[in-house]
């Protein structure tokens, strides 16, 4: 795995992360555009984490923190880098992330029908809480 690096994210990812999702992500966001990841981007410099295997972006994680709440969106590896350990290393710096920042717990917000997902959680050592429900209103 020493040759996986993992960064932030800067302005000139966001349509590469954008291109990247449409390929690895499960699902989509209405804040899947330029402006929504810039804004992440502008809002949390160190929020949106990149791995990347000679030059080639293969996974993302967006490990938010509003000073409350640890949040993990977007843990998304390319389907033909699966396996390899890219999840694992980027929930590890997320956490360290949240660590670093004060943070007591990961909420991350998966699929219900993403199964391949639930089982890299579940490995990760997150499990399901069933008496919460997510509740949403566009803006």
């Amino acid at each position: 795995m020493s040759d996986l690096h993992i960064r932030r994210a800067t302005h000139s990812d966001v349509d590469a992360v954008l291109r990247f999702w449409r390929d690895a992500a499960e699902g989509t966001s209405i804040s899947d555009d330029h402006d929504g990841v810039a804004r992440l981007i502008t809002r949390d410099p160190e929020a949106l984490l990149l791995a990347e295997r000679d030059g080639l972006l293969t996974g993302t994680v967006i490990a938010g923190f509003d000073g409350w709440r640890c949040s993990a969106y977007r843990l998304a590896v390319h389907p033909d880098h699966r396996r390899q350990g890219i999840a694992t290393a980027l929930l590890e710096a997320a956490q360290r992330r949240f660590a670093a920042l004060g943070g007591r717990r990961v909420d991350a917000m998966v699929l219900e029908v993403n199964e391949r997902a639930h089982r890299t959680w579940a490995a990760a050592g997150y499990h399901r809480e069933d008496h919460w429900r997510r509740w949403v209103k566009p803006l």
